[in-house]
């Protein structure tokens, strides 16, 4: 009896303008070549920092979109592929982009089963899987470095020989993950980091990043 095919999985490349993130990298391509055939388009991973030969030597095949529109029975990509890669009847697709309402037109009209990330359950087991919860920590670092290169003084307190420099005052409104992270990166830069937030109960996370949490008393609301 001849061995079943494995499950061709195929990583698209991203081509929203600014997005430097890709599906897969290379470290598990590796892991599950064993069980799957694993196509990569090329340049997928270029603006991460891996090239198409990264992907070669861990196990993969770079393929054109053609390739990938024909052959993968599971397309991954960070957000649903644009008109460049056709998706066929009953592909499976995972990716981002279950509210985008221009994405879920086009999936239903090709009959594409499509494994939005944002709707997974946020739970204790399927963490690993949390997109919105790492993709947040790393705009809340993201969001304090683009902060700093704008301001107009710097963040850390300094002394120079023409006098001292106080630190800046950052607030975060909200202190989610996306805040905390905020508050965690601006105090490792040295600012002094204030935090927001309408759950009173926000306020031990608060202080666990060593930022001071505001509280608003609601008796003097206006």
């Amino acid at each position: 009896m001849s061995a079943q095919p494995l499950l061709m999985i195929a990583v698209a490349r991203g081509r929203r303008p600014g997005e430097r993130r890709v599906a897969l990298v290379p470290a598990d391509v590796a892991r599950l070549k064993e069980r799957f055939q694993i196509l990569v388009e090329r340049g997928a991973g270029h603006e991460s920092g891996f090239a198409d030969e990264d992907y070669r030597h861990a196990g993969a095949t770079v393929a054109t979109s053609r390739d990938i529109s024909v052959k993968a029975d599971v397309i991954l990509a960070v957000r649903a592929p644009e008109d460049e890669i056709e998706l066929r009847r009953d592909t499976i697709l995972i990716s981002l982009g279950a509210y985008d309402e221009d994405v879920a037109a086009r999936l239903r009209s090709s009959a594409v089963l499509h494994l939005a990330l944002e709707r997974l359950p946020r739970t204790t087991r399927a963490q690993a899987m949390d997109v919105l919860s790492s993709q947040a920590s790393v705009a809340g670092y993201a969001a304090v470095l683009e902060g700093a290169r704008e301001l107009g003084i710097m963040l850390p307190m300094m002394t120079t020989a023409a006098g001292v420099i106080k630190p800046a005052n950052v607030v975060a409104l909200g202190a989610g993950v996306a805040g905390l992270q905020a508050l965690a990166t601006a105090r490792r830069l040295g600012a002094q980091v204030h935090a927001f937030d309408v759950r009173a109960a926000a306020r031990e996370q608060v202080e666990s990043v060593g930022a001071k949490f505001i509280a608003i008393d609601a008796d003097q609301r206006e």
